[in-house]
C-alpha cells in the first residue's frame, strides 16, 4: 500500500523514545507498528458500531414484540428455567452419583 499521507504526533521525548527502542528490539521501524496500531484500532472502532447497531435493533425488535403481545410473562420465563436448572442438576447429580 502506497504511503502518501504524514500523520504528526506531539509526544513525550521519553514515550518516542522507549517506542522506538521497542521496537529495535523487534527489528520492527516504529512506523509499521503504529501503522498496525492504527488499523487495529479503526477495525475495533467499526466492530464496536457494528456490534452496537446489531444490539440497538436486537432491543428494538424485542421491544416491538412486547408491545404486540408476542411475549412470555416473567413468572413463565422463571418457571421453565427453573425446570431446566433442575433437570440439568439432575443430571449432575446422577453422573455424580
Amino acid at each position: 500500500m502506497a504511503k502518501e499521507a504524514v500523520f504528526t504526533v506531539k509526544l513525550e521525548s521519553a514515550l518516542r523514545d522507549a517506542f522506538v527502542s521497542e521496537a529495535r528490539a523487534l527489528d520492527t521501524p516504529a512506523s509499521h507498528l503504529v501503522r498496525q496500531y492504527m488499523r487495529e484500532f479503526v477495525q475495533r472502532q467499526r466492530e464496536a458500531r457494528e456490534y452496537d447497531a446489531w444490539l440497538r435493533r436486537r432491543v428494538e425488535a424485542g421491544r416491538a414484540d412486547a408491545d404486540a403481545g408476542r411475549g412470555d410473562s416473567n413468572e413463565n420465563v422463571e418457571a421453565r428455567f427453573a425446570r431446566r436448572r433442575a433437570q440439568a442438576l439432575g443430571g449432575v447429580a446422577e453422573a455424580g452419583g
